[in-house]
């Protein structure tokens, strides 16, 4: 399981943009979002690299944990 930071989420639509555009890439990746931590963990055969460049594609700042 990968583990990132992710800054700017506040809400329940930010979990859902999340984890679909980490879904469109791998579809059967695992996605937990907390967003009280501003954390993000995958389970995926995403690399880190790919999995940071979905959640940034959606206008979020990422950084591995």
């Amino acid at each position: 399981m990968q583990t990132f930071n992710v800054e700017g989420m506040s809400c329940g639509h930010c979990v859902k943009a999340i984890t679909q555009a980490v879904q469109a890439k791998d579809p059967a990746a695992e996605v937990r979002v907390d967003l009280s931590a501003k954390t993000v963990q995958v389970q995926s055969s995403l690399p880190a690299d790919a999995v940071i460049a979905a959640i940034n594609e959606e206008g979020y700042g990422v950084s591995a944990a």
